[in-house]
């Protein structure tokens, strides 16, 4: 995609507050209608800059764990610790819970085998793959998502997994984004997660910025949806089997702006971004126009967000309950891990939000469920939420990269 010079352009101060998600715990909108043709004009410097701060790492301990707050009825474990920069979790047939671990270049395997809510064995099944970090079960194979390329491995009888073989070499390079998700679809197509390669650039390569589509061998590859600029958190709903994500807006536009975006993927979906964001809204801050138009005339074609969050939040991973241990009200609901900030004050994100879903499968909005990472009036945190999966036995296990903690959310009653 060609980009016609640098036009520096931007939006005045109310319309852009005027369009940022709060920070509240809930927030719920309709579905968006389509935008009228949108005129840019200048902006501040305080629009186009964000904050940079990280709260202070704080090592975990027994007393903060009993701090973490969730709805009533439901309690929090540990069901792992030092599993250093655990990210992606997937569950196998067995109950095996496997994470990545992408500084490490490795795969963990974890047994409760007595059924105690806490791992009794673990065991480094892959290792040597640089920046691994998806991972999907599917037909008792394993696989693994790297910057560059896709494996697969079979899963033998104990959980271990056999070695890695790469059917596909030849992802776009990570640049920003170099952590790739993936998914087995209701379709037994997979599907591949591959974010931009900068904050806010039209891609050269058309493959970045995508949701990939492919055949479990990596045949048939095809863009599914394009305009996401990082959306590793994508899941099918269990009833209408429809696709949703939340993709990563772009950072230096302020601390509100723009929001975190739940979309529904659909098949040759364009979703915007570097041009647009949120309701259809120009980015006025992204130097350049679209091919062969101007982004006041494309923005009104791309599909719009159906729900918006708190700005730099950073989504990580999605999944739908399906399990029958929480109460009903959760079913068909998702849950969504929150990273949190590195470039707001006061930092948000740091959590895990329950994700609202009526009985015709549409979102409805969020709600906090798994909370207090954040300390000390959010100068600190003791654990940044990443990987999410289910367990046989209907538990949510969250993933921490920052401390290696991973948590087990079971509900009581």
């Amino acid at each position: 995609m060609k980009v016609r010079g640098f036009v520096w352009v931007c939006i005045a101060c109310g319309l852009l507050l005027s369009l940022a998600c709060a920070p509240t715990h809930t927030q719920q909108t309709g579905q968006p209608q389509p935008a009228a043709p949108t005129q840019e004009t200048p902006a501040t410097e305080e629009q186009g800059s964000d904050v940079s701060f990280s709260p202070q790492k704080l090592a975990v301990s027994d007393a903060q764990v009993r701090r973490l707050t969730l709805p009533a009825g439901f309690q929090v474990g540990v069901f792992a610790r030092g599993v250093a920069d655990a990210r992606v979790i997937a569950v196998g047939a067995d109950g095996t819970v496997y994470v990545s671990q992408p500084e490490l270049g490795q795969i963990t395997a974890l047994w409760d085998r007595r059924g105690t809510g806490q791992a009794e064995t673990r065991r480094v099944v892959v290792s040597g793959i640089p920046g691994v970090h998806g991972l999907a079960v599917r037909a008792n194979k394993l696989y693994l998502a790297a910057p560059t390329r896709v494996y697969v491995a079979d899963i033998n009888a104990d959980g271990s997994v056999g070695k890695p073989r790469a059917f596909i070499n030849n992802l776009p390079a990570g640049g920003r984004h170099p952590h790739r998700t993936m998914a087995f679809g209701p379709d037994g197509l997979l599907y591949v997660s591959v974010g931009s390669d900068c904050n806010d650039c039209a891609e050269k390569n058309p493959e970045l910025a995508t949701i990939l589509q492919m055949h479990a061998d990596g045949s048939g590859r095809r863009v599914f949806a394009r305009g996401l600029r990082n959306t590793m958190a994508f899941a099918w709903h269990p009833a209408s089997r429809e696709m949703w994500g939340v993709d990563q807006g772009s950072d230096n536009r302020g601390p509100n702006t723009p929001p975190e975006e739940l979309n529904h993927i659909i098949d040759g979906g364009d979703y915007g971004w570097p041009w647009c964001y949120g309701d259809r809204q120009v980015d006025a801050l992204t130097p350049g126009h679209p091919d062969n138009t101007n982004k006041a005339q494309f923005c009104p074609t791309t599909q719009p967000m159906v729900l918006g969050y708190q700005a730099h939040s950073s989504p990580i991973q999605l999944v739908f309950y399906t399990g029958t241990q929480f109460p009903a009200a959760y079913r068909k609901d998702a849950f969504i891990t929150f990273h949190g900030s590195w470039n707001r004050r006061p930092a948000v994100g740091y959590k895990v939000v329950r994700i609202r879903f009526d009985a015709a499968g549409r979102p409805t909005g969020f709600e906090d469920f798994l909370t207090g990472f954040l300390t000390d009036n959010g100068s600190a945190q003791f654990g940044r939420p990443a990987g999410l999966a289910l367990t046989r036995d209907g538990a949510l296990l969250i993933g921490d990269d920052s401390n290696g903690v991973i948590y087990r959310v079971t509900y009581k009653g």
